[in-house]
């Protein structure tokens, strides 16, 4: 159970002076060794990028030979300051994240540590911008996407669960989280049966899956439409991506407060508790290896699909 992590985040998020800072501290009180704080600047305000490394028995950063899994939190804002008060929806990706974070780091200062490393990167800001977007708006964010991206992704993640608010949209409309289809260089492959069975297994239920076009994984900034930005870590990465969303059965504005479901991030945190255990112990999959080069050999490169193109 992560229920505890979710609330002790929820708290040092919902606040007008959250920052990266703030929740260094915490991640150190629980015996983090690895954190970095950037405070990056864009031409819409400022965010505090977070990244905190938790190193498994058999990971990259003891030397090891186990695969590195990367929990990215997206979204462009804890808050819509001032035109809203408190903690927005668009913040749940952040949260889970980094109670995810937490609750690894709980475990292994008692004794249960996982066997790759994972990689836990999100960004904290209280002041973001919102912009227009049916059906409900978008939360905008203070600094452009690919510098997001820039500071998030990197060649050490071998695969990315990126867990975004999905909320203000008419494609997935259930009460919980749901996945998507595994990206890699420009395709959109068949959805990760192993992730299907974990999910399965975590919620007790029939597990969910959202549809993705092809714009939805070209990069933000070719005006093209976008579902959200929940697969923009496969445009500046080879390593293969799944989002993981936070969903309602109506369309809820991500500039919306007290729409946060503590129940629903626990859930979803669980599953990335759970994914992470199996993918270091190589016991989980995100694509098959064999016929993603059968793929390219028969159709081609597609990694033109992430670019902004002509």
């Amino acid at each position: 159970m992560l229920m505890r992590q979710v609330l002790d985040v929820y708290e040092l998020l919902d606040r007008a002076d959250a920052s990266g800072e703030k929740m260094e501290e915490y991640l150190r009180h629980l015996g983090a060794e690895e954190v970095e704080v950037t405070t990056i600047e864009g031409p819409k305000g400022k965010t505090d990028m977070i990244r905190v490394t938790i190193p498994g028995t058999n990971g990259k950063s003891a030397g090891g030979k186990a695969p590195t899994l990367g929990v990215l939190g997206r979204l462009g804002g804890l808050g819509a300051r001032p035109e809203q008060i408190g903690f927005v929806s668009d913040g749940d990706g952040a949260l889970v994240a980094l109670a995810v974070a937490a609750k690894l780091l709980d475990m292994k200062s008692k004794g249960d540590q996982l066997e790759g490393d994972v990689v836990c990167c999100t960004h904290i800001c209280p002041y973001a911008p919102t912009s227009p977007h049916k059906p409900v708006p978008f939360m905008g964010s203070p600094v452009d996407m690919a510098t997001v991206n820039k500071h998030e992704v990197n060649g050490s993640l071998d695969a990315i669960l990126s867990i975004d608010t999905t909320k203000g949209n008419r494609i997935i409309n259930t009460r919980g989280f749901a996945i998507s289809p595994t990206v890699k260089d420009g395709y959109i492959l068949r959805v990760s049966e192993d992730l299907l069975d974990i999910m399965q297994m975590t919620t007790g239920k029939m597990p969910y899956v959202f549809a993705l076009s092809t714009q939805d994984i070209t990069p933000y900034g070719n005006n093209l439409f976008h579902l959200n930005s929940i697969l923009q870590p496969s445009t500046a990465t080879e390593a293969p991506v799944v989002g993981v969303a936070i969903t309602t059965e109506v369309p809820v504005a991500g500039c919306a407060t007290g729409a946060t479901h503590a129940g629903d991030l626990e859930e979803a945190a669980r599953f990335v508790i759970e994914t992470a255990k199996a993918y270091g112990r190589c016991e989980c999959e995100f694509y098959d290896k064999e016929e993603f080069e059968r793929i390219v050999s028969k159709y081609g490169d597609m990694k033109h699909i992430q670019t902004l193109g002509k």
